[in-house]
């Protein structure tokens, strides 16, 4: 800090120039309390009294940075340059700071109230974050998982769900801590979709309120259905005759089964769709059902089969493969 930069470390404060290292403590933990981010989200006002606050408490509750605060003033600082301060294990205002490596981790305790240092709150100068594991307990089988670095405030978990739950929608249980929770998961969901819920996250050490659980949906895999977009896809296998001469088939749907007819000469890879027949939208309504066809041909031929394969062999007149006759490099 420039000369020209002087601050009234006790003005700051609101204490007097005699005050004891106690009441600079307690008057840091009543301002810091007042004017941190937390509290006063948004306000810049309030985040650069925050910083003088820290500011004024780092010098006065150093005695060594104290009695040459005291002594010269707005010179102080320029008087200290190559001066060895405080080192580790000294006494300041009353106060061991040994046990933390800066002062950031003192203000974890602080405001984090942790009696052990592996579960303190790490705070930043805006928003209170928590180290992996400091968050809330499991959450059974909704495979949760701490953030790491998220939010005091907001808590996110991960929840899987089956087709047909994601589909209907469903009401879950399971716990949070020592509380227990229903949340109800709308129809629709699909893998990433975040659920909120409001009032379930982590509780917010400065204002004691409790912040919001976030839960990412994951989908098991299902064994026909597909999603693509709003589309739910499926593949059909159809036989060469089939194909050829066009069907009615019967296609599983989510709600049952639905005929379908195949048009003459479909080819493989070709898709039917099947219109509101899809994932439910948002908004209301369903996407819709996209069929694959594949053609599959059998594998083990009765005699007859064979017999009747080789005569349509002998006589077929339709070569697929004609406009490739001419093709050159």
């Amino acid at each position: 800090m420039a000369a020209t930069d002087f601050k009234d470390y006790y003005s700051i404060l609101e204490i007097s120039k005699t005050a004891s290292p106690e009441e600079i403590k307690q008057a840091f933990r009543k301002l810091a309390r007042k004017f941190h981010p937390d509290v006063n989200p948004g306000n810049k006002q309030a985040e650069a009294r925050f910083k003088e606050i820290n500011e004024a408490y780092e010098v006065l509750s150093d005695p060594d940075k104290r009695k040459k605060y005291d002594q010269y003033g707005q010179y102080w600082k320029q008087v200290g340059e190559g001066m060895p301060g405080a080192g580790p294990g000294v006494d300041m205002g009353g106060f061991d700071f040994s046990q933390y490596g800066s002062f950031n981790d003192f203000l974890n305790e602080l405001f984090g109230g942790a009696g052990q240092r592996g579960g303190r709150q790490n705070y930043s100068s805006r928003t209170s974050t928590s180290r992996p594991g400091s968050g809330f307990g499991g959450f059974n089988d909704f495979g949760f998982q701490d953030s790491g670095t998220a939010t005091t405030q907001d808590t996110e978990g991960l929840i899987t769900l089956t087709f047909a739950e994601a589909f209907a929608g469903v009401q879950k249980r399971f716990s949070l801590g020592n509380e227990t929770i229903d949340v109800r998961i709308p129809s629709g969901a699909k893998a990433g979709t975040r659920l909120r819920v409001r009032g379930k996250g982590q509780v917010n050490p400065m204002t004691q309120q409790r912040g919001d659980l976030y839960l990412k949906v994951e989908l098991q895999p299902h064994s026909f259905f597909q999603i693509e977009g709003d589309n739910l896809v499926c593949e059909v296998p159809i036989t060469p005759d089939e194909a050829t001469l066009g069907a009615s088939i019967d296609v599983p749907t989510p709600d049952g089964s639905v005929n379908v007819k195949l048009p003459a000469g479909v080819r493989s890879g070709q898709s039917l769709r099947l219109r509101g027949k899809g994932w439910p939208l948002a908004k209301g309504g369903r996407g819709d059902q996209l069929v694959k066809v594949a053609i599959a041909p059998p594998k083990d031929l009765s005699p007859q089969e064979r017999e009747y394969y080789e005569k349509i062999r002998a006589i077929r007149t339709y070569n697929p493969r004609s406009h490739l006759e001419q093709f050159k490099l």
